[in-house]
């Protein structure tokens, strides 16, 4: 018997102050998928995802129509707490942000917030989400450090590890390697090759040869409409739409 999905969108619109940026988008994301979303810059695709954790909660003149649902529940029904919602459903952005302390205590800090004070308990959560972002040989003997003091790759890998040290469920990442060189880029995919053993995964990129190595299923949007989504390697080699191969062989973009 399939799993039900992590998380379903029905018919989803939304605008800020009137202007419609998304616009009757379905689509579910599955337990332990890695779901890729391409597409022309200003298509919807950062929108879709701040709307998946209630972020765009936060600009105003945001509103919407129909529903997302995470396990089941409606995310923007008054029982939604939206900062538990964002602790299940964390993003990682284009631009990594580590904090001005040390890489043990950017780590530790949402544990710490969560209640968690046994020192053993957080080292244990500490190694644990830098294993996990492939991470932590390159930083087990630096934990003191100051974490601006990384590279970077590894700045934005521990990023992802602050995410990992939380009770998520969903990762969601825009544009994590836009910045990065190839190495780094190569580390981010492995990782996220190893994390949809456990986690949903939802990857926003420019970069349409990451989106064809690094996910399973790939969406395309265009100008704030999902126009096709299916297997990657056959969005790749045989889309349904003539937008969609179009885009992906440099027609437009």
């Amino acid at each position: 018997m399939s799993e039900p999905p992590k998380i379903r969108v029905e018919s989803f619109s939304a605008a800020f102050d009137g202007r419609e940026v998304l616009r009757a988008i379905s689509l579910e994301v599955q337990p332990r998928e890695r779901l890729a979303i391409i597409g022309p810059a200003g298509g919807g695709k950062t929108t879709f995802l701040r709307s998946l954790n209630r972020l765009n909660d936060l600009d105003g003149g945001f509103s919407h129509t129909g529903r997302i649902l995470f396990n089941g529940m409606d995310i923007y029904s008054r029982q939604t707490d939206p900062a538990e919602l964002r602790r299940r459903v964390g993003m990682v952005y284009a631009v990594p942000v580590p904090l001005p302390w040390s890489i043990y205590d950017n780590l530790a800090y949402g544990p710490r917030l969560t209640g968690i004070r046994s020192r053993s308990r957080l080292d244990e959560i500490v190694e644990t989400s830098l294993r996990q972002a492939i991470l932590w040989d390159e930083v087990k003997d630096r934990l003191d450090e100051l974490a601006t003091n990384l590279s970077g790759g590894q700045q934005q890998r521990l990023c992802l590890a602050r995410i990992l040290a939380l009770d998520v469920e969903v990762l969601m990442l825009d544009e994590p390697c836009s910045g990065l060189d190839p190495i780094s880029t190569a580390k981010i995919e492995d990782a996220l090759a190893e994390l949809k053993q456990r986690y949903s995964i939802i990857l926003v990129t420019n970069n349409t040869k990451q989106a064809a190595r690094a996910s399973d299923r790939t969406a395309f949007f265009l100008m704030g409409e999902l126009i096709e989504v299916g297997p990657t390697v056959d969005l790749f080699t045989n889309p349904v739409h003539e937008r969609t191969g179009d885009y992906i062989t440099g027609h437009f973009g």
